[in-house]
């Protein structure tokens, strides 16, 4: 393997691990599970792009964000603005009162598209929009918290407060974004039915491939000497910044980053299931998206993929099997999850994996212990053969 390849895909380990994930989410999963199901688990993947991101951010960078739901949702409402508009073209719409424009929107007695949904009637301009409009607002978020040293628990704080407002403004702006109940009856892209199951196909692959797209460049990231400072600035803030390197603008890309790849699952999600809602903006889906990553192993980016689909099993499971139950059920598995496995999944398999590790060279070392005796004996047999032998012909003389 060559260096620059080792060096995206962190060695031979990684590249196994990348190899196993690739063959669950490609392989097993669409041969092991129907359509409907297959469909859960590309919602799930969805919410592993914010896992992800949360390892870049907070196992890697030290920065707690528990509003990760605020970037997400962007993208989001982005890629669902942009289908809105193609749902609501004048000839489907011509019973409202103002044709041409979202349904919400003439309820509200709103009578043309305001200016800031324009630019999303192209397809182009809003992928172009979902990519830097997230990243410009963590930017603003970041300048102003860590340039002023903001960071630990008043950081996260300030986020959460920051998803909630986020929310409410959503939920207030009914006739401009559609209110508590979102964007809604998302059907086509280009004129191509979303529905369909051959589609869901298509679009489940296409999630699996930028989750795989993003895990990629996040291990890029991290094992650039960024990813090295970024570790330093976690444990050892003070000396990164007394050793001359300005720690605030390491934090600002790293926070822009991680919300770039949010925006790119939520507009994921939006493809996947077909609506966007303020449910998936405020502080509960962020908080749920942070226990994603710790489950999963904060510190690892192959785990929070596992962390994600563990957890949303576990929800799917429990609330159909268990429903009055499933909330407590989930309660207590993450509390034992953080009590017993402070690292999540990836912490026990590196533990375990090390001990069977350790096992087989203690193994190896005693097959070859037994060799090397037996080869000993075998001389030394062979020695007293000859002495005897010597011995005999010396008498006979």
């Amino acid at each position: 393997m060559n260096a620059s390849l080792s060096k995206l895909v962190g060695g031979k380990e990684g590249l196994v691990g990348l190899a196993v994930l690739a063959a669950i989410i490609f392989v097993a999963l669409p041969l092991g599970v129907d359509i409907f199901r297959l469909n859960l688990v590309g919602k799930y993947l969805t919410y592993a792009f914010v896992a992800v991101s949360l390892v870049l951010l907070w196992g890697n960078g030290g920065i707690l964000s528990l509003g990760q739901g605020i970037f997400f949702g962007l993208g989001g409402y982005g890629m669902a603005m942009f289908m809105k508009l193609e749902a609501s073209d004048p000839i489907t719409t011509k019973i409202q009162t103002t044709p041409g424009i979202p349904d919400f929107m003439d309820w509200n007695q709103i009578t043309s598209l305001p200016w800031f949904w324009e630019p999303f009637k192209s397809l182009p301009l809003t992928i172009l929009i979902i990519l830097t409009i997230p990243a410009l607002f963590a930017y603003l978020i970041g300048f102003a918290m860590f340039k002023r040293r903001v960071g630990g628990v008043y950081f996260a704080i300030i986020t959460q407060a920051i998803a909630l407002i986020l929310s409410i403004l959503i939920v207030g702006q009914q006739g401009f974004t559609g209110g508590v109940n979102g964007i809604t009856d998302l059907k086509t892209v280009w004129g191509w039915d979303t529905r369909n199951d051959s589609a869901k196909y298509i679009l489940y692959y296409l999630n699996g491939f930028l989750l795989f797209g993003a895990i990629l460049l996040s291990k890029y990231v991290l094992n650039s000497k960024f990813g090295m400072l970024l570790l330093a600035m976690r444990d050892k803030e003070e000396r990164v910044r007394f050793s001359g390197y300005d720690v605030s603008n390491f934090k600002i890309f790293i926070f822009c980053l991680a919300a770039m790849i949010s925006a790119v699952g939520g507009a994921m999600f939006t493809l996947q299931v077909g609506f966007m809602s303020p449910s998936f903006v405020g502080i509960v889906p962020s908080i749920e998206m942070v226990i994603f990553c710790a489950v999963g192993g904060r510190a690892s980016l192959i785990g929070a993929v596992y962390g994600t689909l563990f957890v949303n099993f576990g929800k799917t499971f429990f609330s159909e099997s268990y429903p009055e139950l499933w909330l407590f059920i989930m309660g207590g598995l993450f509390i034992a999850v953080v009590m017993f496995f402070p690292d999540g999944l990836a912490g026990v398999w590196a533990k375990y994996s090390h001990k069977l590790n350790v096992f087989k060279k203690k193994s190896s070392l005693t097959s070859a212990t037994a060799i090397i005796d037996s080869t000993k004996n075998e001389g030394s047999k062979k020695a007293v053969n000859e002495i005897d032998v010597t011995n005999i012909e010396g008498a006979k003389a």
